[in-house]
Formats: structure tokens, C-alpha cells, sequence
């Protein structure tokens, strides 16, 4: 855990260059209260470089709410399951966190890798947002639940049955088998950003749409294929 004020400082400044921004994402000072309030900061290192970090507080329900979370390649998962040491230490049984959901490989790592489940999709999270990641689109942001008491197995299936919309490229965007829902997303939506905001904002409006309806009748996300297919099942 980081702790020190040249520590905190150092993350700090770390959020700030992932997220391409002269301003701060969480300031030493929020970092610093949050530690104070019983939160913590946890830093990945590859000898003295910054490698990945993650800061996360308690919530009255005795859970964990995963603040944010930057890491290099290979360094999330570590981190994670540090940050989940961390949370199972002091009691919590789950902690969860927001993520674009048109962002697959965090989807991925989410669904798959740490086999954690979406139960929410709430639009336009943040408000508009003016950092050089997320600028000129909407913070649409999916909820993520992670149990910290066991482990589960995420399976990925083939889309199947019913083609239901379209996407913006012309290919399919859901199916469904009548009881389960794929809904596809971009291979790299930051590319698409950088390449066409129309196009980006196509997209976000309608994987929306699948993900609204859907949540509205009952339905989480349960898995993400290696092509960007989201599967979601009844609770």
C-alpha cells in the first residue's frame, strides 16, 4: 500500500498521464482522505517505475468500491487480486467497480479473468467527461460485482439464434437463443474515438440499447468472448 506523500503524489500524477490529462483524475489530497478514511492506494512496481495502481474505499454495507485502476500489460491482475488481499483482510465479501462498457479487453478482464458479473448500466455516468481518453463521448458505464468469498467460472459460447439489431458497421449487434442475449462491442473503441466520433457515438447508442432493455427485463452479463461478444443470462 502507498501511504507516504511522495508516494501518493507519484500515483497521482500516474491516473493523471493514463488518462492524457493536465488535471487531476484524483487529487493527492482525495488520495490522502481517502487513505484516512480507511481506503487504500495500492502500487504495482517494476523496480522503481510506477507500474500499475489502484485505490479503492469502504462502503456501509461493508463492501469495496473500487475507485479507479490503471496498469501496463500484465500488471492488472496482480493488482487486483492485491486489492482483493487487501479487501477480504478487513472483511469485505465483494467489492465493485464502473467500466466503459465499449471497452472489450476490460470487459474481458472483468467477466474472464476475475470472474466477476455486470449488474448495472447507468447512463452517462459521469457527466461529460474532458480527458484525452474519454473527451467527446458519453460516460456510459457499466457496474461490475465481484464476489471476494469464491470464484467463478466464466464460459464463453458461440452468438446464436436470432439476429434482434444491427450495428454500426453493418454486422450484427444482438442475438439471442430466447434465453440468453450476445451483444457485440468494437475491437478497439479507442481507435474508433480517435477515427470517427460519429462513429464512436453510433456505437454507444446502440450497445445502450441492447443493455438497457435488457437489465430491464432481468438480465446480467456473464461473459465476453475473445471477438467482443458480451453474453448476457437471466439473474
Amino acid at each position: 500500500m502507498i501511504s507516504d506523500v511522495p508516494g501518493i503524489a507519484r500515483v497521482a500524477a500516474y491516473y493523471a498521464e493514463v488518462w492524457q490529462t493536465s488535471t487531476d483524475v484524483l487529487s493527492s489530497e482525495t488520495l490522502h482522505c481517502i487513505r484516512h478514511a480507511g481506503g487504500a492506494t495500492i502500487g504495482a512496481f517494476d523496480g522503481d517505475e510506477l507500474a500499475g495502481a489502484t485505490t479503492g474505499l469502504f462502503c456501509p454495507d461493508g463492501s469495496v468500491y473500487s475507485m479507479i485502476a490503471a496498469a501496463r500489460a500484465g500488471v492488472g491482475h496482480p493488482l487486483k487480486l492485491a486489492q482483493r488481499d487487501w479487501a477480504a483482510g478487513l472483511g469485505a465479501k465483494s467489492m465493485r467497480w464502473t467500466y466503459d462498457p465499449l471497452v472489450s479487453r476490460n470487459a474481458r478482464f472483468n467477466l474472464v479473468k476475475l470472474g466477476a458479473v455486470v449488474t448495472e448500466y447507468t447512463v452517462d455516468f459521469y457527466g461529460p467527461m474532458n480527458d484525452g481518453v474519454n473527451e467527446g463521448d458519453q460516460s456510459d458505464r457499466l457496474t461490475v460485482q465481484w464476489d471476494l468469498t469464491g470464484s467463478r467460472e466464466s464460459h464463453e459460447s458461440v452468438p446464436a439464434g436470432e439476429v434482434t439489431s444491427t450495428a454500426p458497421d453493418g454486422e450484427p449487434l444482438a442475438r439471442t437463443d430466447g434465453e440468453r442475449i450476445w451483444c457485440r462491442v468494437p475491437r478497439d473503441i479507442v481507435q474508433v474515438r480517435k477515427e470517427s466520433r460519429d462513429l464512436a457515438r453510433q456505437w454507444r447508442e446502440a450497445v445502450r440499447g441492447v443493455f438497457v432493455d435488457a437489465f430491464e427485463r432481468g438480465y446480467v452479463a456473464t461473459s465476453m468472448s475473445r471477438d467482443g461478444w458480451y453474453e448476457l443470462e437471466r439473474k
